[in-house]
């Protein structure tokens, strides 16, 4: 059986991929945290990819394929770490990838690259400009990973690299920040805006993976769910109660809040709640013939107060 090796493994959507993986791939992975009470036939290192360790565990464990989730997401921590993690920790993983054979490369990336401004048109595919960085300089880290990751599929084409932008993930065990948002009891809205917005559940994410490397993909695809809907019904749907508050009022609170440690988001992710970000994801279902098996009412449901 073909070695898969997951950065990431340990978080919810590493969980999730394993298992989906493990009938058709040997795997393994490595976490900065271990994961307890991991099946006995993957190996699990706890490393950090920055270090000369990992490049030891790509050169022992000699996987044919690399999934790359394996990056901080969130705002609880240094800044300057994130994005040291998150941006040189994937350039050193790529030159792994090209130096020790690796055949296949996935790495999850994320549509809020696109970033979310008023002249956005609906459903932007993936030719559009990755310009999150003009008003959410916070994730500009992302926005770096997902350049170097699509560079490499031009540099080296014989590595068959792909990088994924799904839409807004929901479930039980992955922890996304709009999974974090609508797990509150009252959800802060801007006032006089109502954007549509789309979800997709994380098992149908750790399908969109299994198949991406079942099929040898190769290219850069948005990966849809079921739908889009208003992020009222959103809010509504997962049990919570919408606060509109006016743009002017909101920014600057939240964003004091959030310098001290208090709200989990920087101002820069509220315009994901004024501006709609729909993505085409037919590029991807013509592909692979992918269809999400989870409805909204499901991947709603899936959020646990």
């Amino acid at each position: 059986m073909e070695k898969v090796l997951i950065t990431g493994i340990s978080g919810g959507q590493g969980r999730l991929l394993t298992r989906r993986l493990l009938s058709n791939f040997e795997v393994c992975g490595v976490d900065w945290v271990p994961w307890e009470g991991h099946p006995r036939d993957v190996n699990v290192h706890v490393v950090d990819v920055r270090k000369k360790k990992f490049e030891d565990v790509i050169r022992t464990e000699m996987p044919s394929a690399v999934v790359h989730m394996g990056f901080i997401r969130h705002f609880r921590g240094d800044a300057k770490r994130r994005h040291d993690v998150n941006v040189r920790g994937t350039k050193q993983l790529l030159d792994h990838c090209a130096n020790y054979g690796v055949q296949r490369l996935v790495v999850l990336s994320s549509g809020y690259v696109y970033g979310a401004f008023p002249e956005n048109p609906f459903y932007m595919d993936e030719d559009h400009p990755l310009s999150a960085s003009r008003s959410y300089p916070e994730i500009r880290d992302l926005v770096e990973v997902d350049t170097l990751a699509s560079a490499f599929i031009w540099k080296y084409p014989h590595i068959r690299t792909t990088v994924l932008r799904p839409v807004n993930v929901l479930g039980e065990t992955v922890h996304s920040m709009i999974g974090q948002y609508l797990r509150l009891d009252r959800c802060p809205t801007m006032m006089g805006f109502d954007p549509l917005m789309q979800f997709v559940h994380e098992e149908d994410v750790a399908d969109a993976i299994a198949r991406t490397l079942e099929q040898g993909l190769q290219g850069v695809f948005n990966v849809t769910g079921p739908g889009q809907v208003p992020l009222s019904v959103a809010i509504r749907e997962t049990g919570g109660r919408a606060l509109s508050v006016p743009d002017f009022v909101a920014r600057p609170v939240l964003e004091r809040l959030f310098q001290l440690g208090l709200w989990p988001y920087p101002s820069g992710a509220f315009d994901y709640l004024k501006f709609p970000v729909t993505l085409s994801g037919k590029r991807f279902i013509e592909a692979t013939g992918y269809r999400p098996l989870f409805g909204l009412e499901e991947i709603f449901q899936s959020i646990h107060r």
